[in-house]
């Protein structure tokens, strides 16, 4: 049976365990079609072994976002598994403990500027590192938190969010003319690695599943990568600049502090 992503060839960034919204989203791609080549930041060997645990083994390129040796770089070395690329998933952020938690006013600048630096400037980079290879158009697909809120302990990954959000707007408008796509997905909270660092998490996922009018498995990254899927194939050729909301309906009712679920 044919997939929607047969014949793509997909560049997935931000696999770092199973748990990973990036490595649902590469194994589900692979099950829709596509290759798949990865990226792996600092332990690659742990990557590697996470690659060999998808439907089919991937390979796996080193890319640190704020090295730009890495990103110019990037096409060369990616070209070496496929030659074209129709879709690239940005699954990176990353804040220092004094951006994330703790004092928001006390926050050091350096702090801060890593952290929009690696989580949102990186979307224009690595959009720019690909562009390459991408000269038959394609889509770029940004997972995100949805950031039209201030979130308890969230401060400066908050922050980082809300740029990248802006980030994907500038991209779509700028890569439209040549083809182009640039969505973002919004998720409600996953238990990934990248979660175990948020003070508070918790909370915010018994909040979430009690809120959700469709409920929320904080446990299943698949309906996140069953949209970023989506995205990156051809089933929304005229949607970019867009944030697709996948948080089983959290985002339409908000939360308040002590407030039930139930109406």
């Amino acid at each position: 049976m044919t997939g929607i992503l047969t014949g793509k060839n997909l560049l997935i960034s931000g696999v770092i365990t199973e748990a990973s919204m990036a490595f649902h989203t590469a194994r589900l791609a692979q099950e829709q079609g596509a290759k798949v080549v990865l990226t792996g930041y600092g332990r690659l060997s742990l990557v590697e072994r996470i690659a060999k645990r998808l439907p089919e083994e991937a390979p796996v390129v080193e890319l640190d976002v704020t090295d730009q040796a890495h990103l110019d770089s990037l096409a060369t070395r990616v070209s070496e598994f496929v030659p074209t690329i129709d879709g690239v998933l940005h699954s990176i952020g990353f804040a220092p403990a004094g951006a994330l938690g703790g004092d928001f006013l006390a926050t050091a600048w350096n702090d801060v500027a890593t952290t929009v630096h690696t989580s949102a400037y990186s979307l224009k980079a690595l959009a720019v590192a690909a562009l390459p290879l991408m000269s038959s158009g394609g889509s770029i697909v940004g997972l995100d938190f949805d950031a039209r809120q201030a979130w308890p302990a969230y401060n400066w990954m908050g922050v980082a969010k809300a740029a990248l959000e802006s980030v994907s707007r500038y991209l779509a408008r700028d890569l439209g003319p040549r083809g182009i796509r640039v969505n973002l997905v919004s998720a409600g909270p996953i238990r990934t690695m990248a979660a175990k660092s948020i003070p508070g998490f918790s909370g915010l996922e018994d909040a979430w599943t009690g809120r959700a009018p469709l409920g929320w498995d904080t446990s299943d990254p698949t309906p996140v990568a069953q949209a970023a899927c989506a995205l990156l194939s051809d089933w929304f050729p005229a949607t970019t600049g867009s944030m697709i909301m996948v948080d089983g309906g959290f985002h339409a009712l908000g939360f308040a502090e002590g407030e039930s679920a139930a109406r």
